[in-house]
């Protein structure tokens, strides 16, 4: 054994669960706590804001090849060395995008981070499934999705402050400090959860071959799909909804933002509910609800706006909907994906991932992509996505079939 190897070999879950919670949740930040100084960024670098745009692509082009690959990678080589490179070298890249000196560097940077951003959150659920199992792993995985869920609602708020007293730069220093105190929490507070003999040997062709298995399973495909064409219709909704509450109904960015921190609190307030009821309520039953949710929400609000009923008020409680069936849909699917893929957690998660950012950043930009963003075009593209989460659903995943249920929940 190997001094990076060495740690402490038990650990409180809940100290073992914060640190978990802040590598899923730095990378969300990453994403969205620069976004308040993109015009800034466009002057110091003397370019367009497209181009500064293209930083997020990238970034959320590393989160998905990073948990993509990391995931099936840390089947073979165990979870803690993962996790402290991941966080050492996202301290690294984020201090290379605070001094990147062209907007080329800063993109790949963006990249980099990203990656690198990755590893904490597809490892740090594969730590879930190596210490916990059942209806506890599905409640462990519900605290790191409400974290998840309220990073994006705060990064924006606090990048504003850093902007406040500095310049878009200090953004990613404070990333990088973040970054060093993961590092350290990881080190101190979390232990290789994964023992050399569950590990997968073989190298490349072993992770691709597990990676090879778990597609072949329509089941969990299934679970697959619905949970990125959900991920998708969150992604539009973001996306498209600062046009249609500040365009269309004539919200100030201030207000708007209290509409999307109200809905952002349904999604949080959905998963503290699942967590609350995973192990007395079906996963299944759980996941099948969020689907019902988000789809009828949706639903409501295309026949309201083809009626011509287009308000303020109806549209935010139907998207409020949406947030809340988003909220059971998470970490419902993501219980029961790594329960169906338990057998390679790494992969599973990585795959979990890459289908979230994959799908999630192909819909982003489909609310205007007839050039322009309307109410009606973003209740559609979200409409689309939750109605195709529901197809997978019933045709692929099968819920009554009882797929990733703990023993003596089917």
């Amino acid at each position: 054994m190997t001094l990076i190897d060495s740690a402490p070999p038990r650990t409180g879950t809940a100290r073992l669960i914060v640190v978990l919670g802040g590598l899923s949740a730095v990378s969300p930040f990453a994403i969205d706590m620069y976004a308040p100084g993109f015009p800034e960024i466009a002057t110091s670098f003397g370019t367009s804001g497209t181009a500064v745009q293209l930083s997020l692509t990238a970034c959320l082009v590393g989160l998905a090849v990073g948990q993509i690959v990391l995931g099936p990678i840390s089947d073979a080589t165990g979870r803690r060395r993962l996790l402290l490179a991941g966080s050492a070298l996202f301290t690294v890249f984020s201090l290379l995008c605070a001094v990147a000196p062209t907007i080329a560097v800063f993109d790949v940077a963006r990249l980099l981070q990203g990656i690198t951003g990755g590893a904490g959150i597809v490892i740090g659920r594969a730590v879930v499934s190596d210490r916990f199992t059942g209806a506890h792993a599905a409640r462990q995985l519900a605290t790191l999705s409400v974290i998840g869920s309220t990073a994006p609602v705060l990064a924006p708020v606090l990048g504003g402050l850093v902007l406040g007293i500095g310049s878009w730069r200090l953004v990613f220093v404070a990333l990088a400090l973040t970054g060093l105190v993961l590092l350290a929490a990881v080190w101190a507070w979390v232990p290789e959860s994964l023992p050399v003999e569950r590990r997968r040997a073989g190298g490349l062709g072993a992770v691709l071959s597990a990676m090879g298995g778990l597609l072949r399973r329509r089941e969990l495909v299934g679970y697959l799909l619905v949970m990125g064409c959900g991920i998708g219709a969150l992604f539009a909704y973001i996306s498209g909804s600062p046009f249609v509450f500040q365009s269309v109904y004539g919200l100030s960015p201030t207000a708007y933002s209290l509409v999307f921190a109200t809905n952002a609190v349904g999604t949080v307030v959905a998963g503290v509910i699942f967590g609350r009821l995973a192990g007395r309520v079906r996963l299944n039953s759980l996941l099948v609800t969020g689907v019902a949710i988000s789809a009828a929400s949706l639903v409501v609000l295309v026949a309201l706006l083809a009626a011509g009923i287009s308000t303020f008020p109806t549209t935010w409680v139907c998207l409020f909907g949406l947030t809340c069936g988003i909220g059971l849909l998470l970490p419902a699917a993501t219980a029961i994906i790594l329960a169906v893929g338990s057998d390679a957690p790494g992969a599973a998660s990585g795959m979990l991932g890459g289908s979230q950012f994959v799908l999630g950043a192909a819909a982003a930009p489909l609310p205007g992509v007839l050039g322009s963003t309307t109410a009606m075009s973003t209740a559609v593209v979200v409409l689309g996505c939750a109605l195709l989460s529901a197809l997978a659903l019933v045709t692929l995943a099968r819920p009554w079939q009882g797929r990733g249920e703990p023993a003596g929940e089917h």
